[in-house]
């Protein structure tokens, strides 16, 4: 179906608005076509190219009546142009949807030697271009059908549709040969197809150019690049192809036109790409000087399409060959076109960009080229080089050798542009201004833009960039200027930091002259003044005076790294003041130049201390006093080259001193007391001139003695240590700290390459100077203040140390070394992070811990010495391990810290290999002493469980090392104990009797269980039940004595608690039932918990997810069989199941309580005191949680063991609580309370479903035991209330069950039902329909129960009933109120319904045809009651309402349920004698046989019958019959066709001329189709009966 919008054209006509009425659908709309009205087919057209676009589907009889009519207009010459094509575009449209179908068509107007019509070859032309796939295969038989038409063609406007033709073929076969493999059939050969294309071609080119007008000129432009692009694939004709290029190129005239001409040179660029074809020489050169001139062509520039397609081919021929590309344009630029040179440059620009990869393999020429312009004065050629040298520097066209005069040139424009700007030109001075203005910004951009950091920059830069900053011409561009200089040092910083010696700024100037240091700091100085005005480059002189003191003067570092910041903190305000700043900068030239002055006395006696160094021994205390006076004569000499030099003579031959390492390291170490910087500096340049090569073998090999790598090391530290208080911490970062670790790193290279030191003597000599730099920080001035940035450095060398140590052998002392440095280290700041803590002492602890015993550890010495020493390193190493801890721990004031340390020991502590639990547990004295205190917040509880019961352990020493430490935990909390008293019976615990340990434990629970906190019983309780998991046996007994003694002690009190603590102990549960033993603790830990919270308990086991788990379900039975508390659980539960539905909502809390009443009563708990209200509950509690959903609840903070194959599912409240009332009834069933229920198990199903729940409850209430009267009697008083609860399904559950009681007599006498009659009365009027029907119920069941109440309240139960007859919405409550009715008319009399006997007559005749069984036959059966009940003033009424109903009795007979047809029968015979028919009575008696007659005899006889008696009622029955003929039940229809036949048969021909046979006629035609073949056999006979009866009356039918 096409509904057509409005049309989008202008032309919108009135006529064309009566069009769009009509266009409705797709078949009116191409009728439309046929007509001769053109606009509306425009409009047409538009509409349905819209419409087939958008259409995935269409008919094909609709396709193939649209490519009749589009062709047909677009062929027709009467039709204006603008309607053919769109006519053409419609039909090239259709091909989507059958293209064989549209090229068939366009073919067959397509015929050798005939010239076309011109929109037939344009459709052929759309046709290859769109659907290539599909083309390719008519391709062959198109090309030669066009080649037989070429010398036809003699108007040039079918010569551009053939160019337009040729074009489009060219581009469809040049996709195919090239992408052939993606195409859905074979391959064929592309050669003819080719040969063809080659034909046509040349004819064009050889007779069609010489003449040709512009027009068609630009046609055969056009075909030239897809068509030379497709023949260059052939070898064959490859010549002939390259040799159009030159027509091509003389054809350059027109801008309008050199577009299509660049494009078509574009496409013939790209295919030679393709087929790797190299161009002749004369011809690349022809194309290449053809596109420079396009690109810049100055009188005419070029429109911006033909610019962009000629940079292109530019693009494409640096891909084939940038090496002639650039040979080109150096030959082009070094001419003095201006365009041409600024175009040459905006190409390699636009090249460079485009990062062609083997254009970067020609970085050098490109740089050569741009040489060549850069004395060239013109304004657009300097820009245009700017903007090259800004792209090359961006994408690191840059090489070092050759890139200098490229940045030269970028300051060198600014300059030249500041001097030009100084002295304008007299003519044209404005504009050139402007233009002088342009290249000085340009200069600035590409300087603001430049990244100094790209790879070959630095190289380039550096150190010649400095020859910028002193001379005044660039002042300008200082700010950017300081900021390159700024990333180059700053970046060499970083290297410096990553890699110890740096490359990237090491370079030689070359023939640049750099300022000297001198000319630098005045510049700077001077800079640095414009600092007040609020200039940038002011500040960025500061900044770069603080980044590079180096380049001006060594001794300055510590002064401008104090002083600058100082310096700075004036210009953080706005109020700076010029005269104040100022004077800053002068102070700091003075104390500069006052740094750098020296003096002489002192040095004379240094001297003299030197000549007597001979005179001593080594090994004298004279020498040693020698070494320490010369070091502090050296500290207080003033002239500091003589102390340079003497020191570095005591570095470069350190023999002189006699022991050279002692000698060196005192001089040094001493010295460094007042001549700190002189030290260092010297030690520097010692380093970097030495060279060390396998220092440790120099010696040997040279017969020389020289200072080691290792000895620096030494030194240095010893400088550091005796350096000045005040000045140590501001060098020791850059000036110790940075050697030290420079002179190891390198200690640790083989070749340049780091590889593992095993070099005793370099791990010592390290590790001692870090700790000597350690103390030498501690013992400083503010060195609480003092953030010690190497201190992570240094403790990740002492970690790698430590890592590097075997795990099998204890050999070294590194251990015990390593562990005193990091104490010394860990106690600096900063301070680390917990995480790093932890990992410094794991780390040391998994170095210690996992070693063999000591027994193995000493088998591996030699001599007795050996293991000695290996004791003595083991113990020494244990003792620093544990001091390390120690400080570590206590010295964090965070108590959690300090807890998560102490956890690092927890795997050892439980570790199944003894001798590692004996360390963990000698460590862990050690940690807990008398002498130390915890923090205040310091928890024990975790600890006290997890140390305690290892006073059982395997081992003596364990046992006394666990006693030891659980006493000590309580002591670093301040907290007393009898302390003598335990101390003697920890050495009881040496004792191998396992009883006599038992024992001695449970005495030291009784007695510090009295001293645990009670806010850390929980964790003390939780890490038990750990230990009960995991410990060896004799310690899971201690775990499950010292959980008794803390419950028995603290259990009164734990009432904040004890919720957590069940939820712990339940955690535990899955894993503990698999141990025994364990698991015996647990339940007596569990009951020692209910012997003084039961209620909380009962509270916690309620808040476990639904469903319950094995382990909870366990619980409570464990609960349950306990006999003292079963009644006490029960009651509690039924309590609190009370409080819960008190508001009559059931929420999760409920169904818990629920589900855990289900596990007490499964144990077996007798309920005959509490059923009735537990069943009234528990009903309640079904009721109110009908159709509740609940998602499962997360099971985090326990674990679970489920069994194979289950599954753990979502929980319905519903059924959890049927589940509990289903138990506590199979309980009650045991003990005679109730009885089985005439529903099964299908009571629980029907109960628990929303849409049966009411006659689940009515069948549970069949199943009372009726015979307990006190128990009925006490439920039907509980369930009293929910009459009137504002719970509708509680008020549903209620009137259900009372329901059934009704019509139980001997309730009636004892129970209070007559108030249940008053409800059961207003809910019948109740809006909810299952509410009403149950009501309904009640009040039909009351005349079973208490028949006198029928009597005496007939009115109201009858209003009541009647109006259920008018719910015909819910067919269930009319059911109900007809049986309810039938019930109660039963027991009444004529009188007693005389004033509802017509309303009751006529909602009874409505439900005769109801589709429910129940319905119908309720109905025909109080029918019949009435007919009973009718007195002497409805009798007439009656017989005519009998009359009606004759129709329904008469086809029900057949109903499908039989019992309605025997009620049928019944009512026929009570009624018939209000018609006065009593002879039918042989009639009806037929049915009383046991072979029932068939349909058509009986009708026929009864009829028959009828007939003679009354042709009146006969005619009734015909009338009334018709609306059965559309019955759903086959049976009634056939039924009701074939009564028709026997009325049609038996009516006189006074009636039969009555009949409206036509419509008769009509009606029995058409059941001759019904699907049933009994209805179409009885509408037949029907038809012939009633024809037969027209013939016999004369009357044409």
């Amino acid at each position: 179906m096409l509904s057509l919008v409005k049309p989008t054209t202008a032309k919108t006509t009135p006529s064309m608005e009566e069009y769009t009425e009509m266009f409705g659908d797709i078949n009116l709309t191409i009728g439309m076509l046929s007509k001769e009205d053109n606009i509306s087919k425009e409009d047409i057209y538009s509409h349905l190219a819209s419409f087939i676009q958008n259409t995935d589907i269409l008919d094909d009889a609709i396709v193939q009546k649209l490519i009749y009519y589009t062709s047909k207009d677009m062929r027709d010459e009467d039709i204006p142009r603008e309607i053919r094509m769109l006519a053409g575009e419609v039909l090239v449209s259709l091909a989507a949807h059958d293209f064989n179908s549209v090229m068939y068509e366009v073919q067959s107007n397509f015929k050798i030697l005939e010239l076309p019509n011109e929109f037939v070859m344009l459709a052929l032309a759309e046709l290859a271009s769109s659907y290539v796939s599909q083309s390719i295969p008519f391709m062959m038989m198109t090309l030669l059908t066009m080649q037989t038409m070429l010398r036809l063609v003699e108007d040039e406007s079918m010569r551009q549709t053939f160019c337009i033709a040729l074009e489009k073929f060219s581009k469809a076969i040049y996709k195919y040969v090239n992408h052939w493999k993606d195409f859905p059939y074979p391959k064929l050969d592309a050669n003819r197809l080719s040969d063809k294309i080659f034909m046509l071609f040349r004819y064009i080119m050889e007779k069609w150019t010489s003449q040709a007008s512009p027009i068609t000129t630009l046609a055969i432009v056009k075909i030239c690049g897809p068509t030379i692009s497709l023949l260059l694939h052939r070898e064959e004709f490859r010549e002939y192809a390259l040799g159009q290029i030159t027509w091509l190129l003389t054809h350059y005239k027109d801008k309008e036109s050199d577009f299509y001409l660049t494009q078509s040179l574009k496409q013939i660029l790209t295919a030679m790409v393709l087929y790797d074809i190299v161009l002749p020489m004369n011809l690349r050169r022809s194309i290449l000087a053809s596109l420079l001139h396009q690109f810049c062509r100055v009188p005419e520039p070029p429109i911006k399409e033909n610019k962009i397609e000629a940079s292109s081919c530019f693009l494409v021929l640096a891909h084939a060959n940038p090496a002639d590309l650039l040979e080109f344009f150096d030959e082009q630029i070094r001419s003095t076109n201006e365009a041409v040179r600024t175009g040459i440059l905006t190409l390699l620009r636009l090249t460079i960009n485009a990062e062609e990869p083997r254009f970067r393999n020609h970085t050098t020429s490109i740089e050569r080229t741009a040489k060549v312009v850069m004395s060239d004065p013109n304004v657009k050629v300097r820009k245009s080089t700017l903007l090259l040298i800004q792209t090359m520097c961006e994408k690191g066209y840059i090489e070092a050798r050759e890139g200098w005069p490229l940045i030269n040139y970028i300051f060198s424009q600014f300059a030249m542009s500041n001097r030009n700007l100084e002295k304008p030109v007299k003519s044209n001075s404005q504009d050139d201004e402007n233009e002088e203005r342009s290249i000085q910004e340009t200069s600035l951009e590409v300087l603001k833009s430049l990244d100094p950091l790209v790879i070959g920059m630095p190289q380039v830069l550096w150190p010649r960039i400095l020859t910028f900053v002193v001379p005044e011409e660039y002042t300008g561009t200082l700010d950017y200027l300081f900021n390159i200089i700024r990333i180059l040092v700053m970046a060499e910083e970083k290297k410096k930091r990553d890699i110890q010696e740096s490359t990237a700024l090491v370079i030689s100037t070359g023939a640049v002259k750099l300022p000297s240091p001198q000319q630098l700091l005045a510049r700077l100085l001077v800079i640095a003044m414009l600092a007040s005005l609020g200039k940038l480059c002011g500040v960025s002189a500061i900044g770069l005076l603080k980044i590079v003191p180096e380049v001006i003067h060594p001794k300055l570092v510590d002064l401008w790294k104090t002083r600058l910041p100082e310096l700075l903190r004036p210009l953080e305000g706005n109020n700076s003041s010029i005269v104040l700043w100022e004077t800053m900068l002068l102070q700091l030239l003075k104390e500069s130049l006052w740094k750098i002055s020296d003096v002489d006395w002192t040095s004379q006696l240094s001297r003299d201390f030197s000549q007597q160094m001979g005179s001593y021994s080594n090994s004298s205390i004279e020498k040693k006093f020698l070494w320490k006076a010369l070091g502090t004569t050296l500290a207080s000499c003033q002239d500091t080259e003589f102390v340079s030099s003497q020191i570095k003579e005591f570095l470069v031959t350190p023999s002189q001193l006699g022991d050279q390492r002692q000698g060196t390291t005192s001089i040094l170490g001493y010295c460094s007391e007042n001549h700190l910087d002189i030290v260092l500096k010297v030690l520097k340049t010692f380093q970097d001139k030495e060279k060390f090569f396998i220092n440790r073998c120099k010696g040997i090999f040279s017969g020389k003695k020289s200072l080691t790598k290792t000895d620096l090391i030494l030194i240095y530290g010893a400088v550091a240590l005796h350096a000045p208080k005040q000045q140590l911490l501001e060098r020791l970062n850059q000036d110790i700290m940075d050697q030290i670790l420079l002179l190891y790193n390198q200690c640790s290279q083989v070749l340049g390459m780091s590889v593992i030191n095993k070099d005793m003597d370099l791990q010592m000599s390290f590790t001692r100077s870090i700790t000597e730099v350690g103390i030498a920080i501690q013992d400083a001035e503010d060195c609480n203040k003092f953030q010690f940035i190497y201190k992570e450095v240094l403790v990740g060398f002492m970690l790698d140390l430590i890592k590097d140590e075997p795990l099998n052998s204890l050999a070294s002392p590194v251990r015990w070394k390593v562990l005193i440095a990091l104490r010394y280290l860990s106690k600096l700041k900063p301070v680390l992070s917990l995480n790093d803590h932890l990992n410094i002492l794991e780390e040391n602890i998994r170095r210690l811990m996992p070693l063999p015993p000591l027994e193995k550890l000493k088998s591996a010495g030699e001599t007795d010495k050996d293991k000695e020493r290996i004791n003595f390193l083991y113990e020494r190493s244990m003792d620093a391990l544990g001091k390390l801890l120690r400080s570590m721990i206590w010295d964090d004031m965070d108590a959690q810290n300090c807890e998560e340390m102490f956890n690092l020991l927890r795997m050892w502590l439980v570790s199944q290999k003894e001798w590692e639990r004996e360390r963990a547990f000698e460590i862990t004295s050690k940690i807990l002493t008398n002498d130390v205190e915890a923090p205040q917040n310091f928890r024990i509880g975790s600890l006290l469980g997890l140390l305690a019961p290892h006073s059982c352990d395997t081992l003596p020493s364990i046992r006394q090392a666990a006693a030891s430490s659980t006493i000590g935990l309580f002591c670093v909390k301040g907290i007393c104990l009898e302390v003598d008293r335990l101390r003697d019976l920890q050495d009881g615990l040496k004792s191998s009797d396992e009883q006599v340990q038992i024992r001695i434990a449970s005495k030291i629970a009784k007695i510090i269980c009295k001293f645990i906190p009670t806010e850390e019983i929980q964790a003390f309780l939780e890490e038990t039940l750990d230990g009960l998991e995991t410990l060896n046996p004799m310690c899971t007994k201690a775990c499950g004595i010292w959980m008794i003694a803390a419950l028995k002690e603290h259990g009164a009190v734990l009432e904040d608690q004890l919720l957590e603590i069940l939820s712990t102990t339940y955690h535990h549960m899955p894993v503990l039932r698999q141990k025994e033993e364990s698991f015996q603790f647990m339940l007596e830990a569990i009951a020692q918990i209910a012997s003084f919270h039961m209620d909380a308990v009962v509270v916690n086991l309620l808040q476990k997810p639904l469903p319950f788990d094995r382990d909870t379900k366990t619980l409570w039975k464990a609960l349950a069989e306990n006999p003292a508390s079963s009644g006490k659980l029960l009651r509690s539960l039924i309590r609190k199941l009370e409080a819960r539905l008190e508001d009559d909502i059931a929420g999760v809390d409920a169904i818990s309580v629920a589900c855990a009443i289900y596990e007490v009563i499964l144990t077996g708990t007798h309920v005959t005191h509490l059923y009735p209200e537990l069943f009234t509950l528990l009903l309640k509690l079904i009721s109110c949680s009908l159709g509740l959903k609940m998602p499962t609840s997360t099971l985090s903070q326990r674990r679970r063991v489920m069994q194979l194959g289950e599954q753990q599912q979502t929980p319905n409240p519903c059924r959890l609580s049927t589940a509990t009332l289903k138990c506590l009834q199979a309980q009650a069933m045991k003990e005679g309370l109730a009885k089985e229920s005439d529903e099964g198990d299908n009571l629980w199903n029907l109960l628990s479903n929303p849409d049966t729940h009411h006659l689940g409850v009515c069948a549970l209430a069949r199943s009372m035991a009726v015979w307990q009267q006190g128990i009925i009697l006490d439920i039907m008083e509980y369930l009293l209330s929910s009459l009137t609860s504002s719970s509708e399904n509680y008020r549903i559950t209620g009137t259900a069950f009372f329901s059934e009681l009704m019509k139980e007599p001997i309730l009636w006498k004892h129970g209070n039902l007559r108030d249940v009659l008053i409800f059961m009365d207003q809910s019948a009027w109740d809006s909810n329909a299952i509410l009403r029907q149950m009501a309904i119920r009640g009040l039909g069941n009351t005349a079973c129960g208490a028949p006198h109440k029928v009597k005496k309240h007939k009115q109201i139960m009858l209003e009541s009933i009647i109006r259920g007859l008018y719910h015909l919405a819910r067919t269930e409550v009319v059911c109900e109120s007809l049986k309810a009715l039938k019930k109660i008319m039963e027991l009444l009399t004529e009188r007693d319904i005389s004033f509802y006997f017509k309303e009751i007559v006529l909602q009874t005749r409505t439900f005769f045809e109801d589709e429910q069984d129940d319905v119908r036959l309720t109905a025909i059966l109080i029918f019949e009651d009435l007919a009973s009940l009718t007195g002497r003033r409805w009798k007439i009424f009656f017989a005519e309402e009998v009359k009606k109903s004759m129709i329904s009795f008469l086809l029900h007979l057949w109903d499908p349920n039989p019992k309605i047809g025997a009620a049928c029968r019944d009512v026929l015979v009570i009624c018939i004698p209000f018609l006065g028919l009593q002879e039918l009575y042989g009639v009806l008696d037929h049915l009383l046989e046991q072979d029932l007659p068939r349909a058509r005899d009986f009708y026929r006889l009864f009829c028959m019958k009828l007939a003679k008696k009354n042709q009146e009622i006969l005619w009734i029955l015909h009338t009334h019959s018709f609306i059965f003929f559309n019955s759903s039940w086959e049976m009634i229809r056939s039924a009701a066709v074939k009564l028709m036949d026997a009325i049609i048969l038996h009516l006189t021909s006074q009636y039969v001329e009555l009949l409206d046979r036509e419509q008769l006629t009509m009606r029995l035609q058409a059941l001759r189709q019904d699907s049933c073949i009994s209805v179409q056999r009885a509408s037949e006979a029907a038809l012939q009966t009633l024809l037969r009866r027209c013939k016999e009356t004369s009357i044409i039918l």
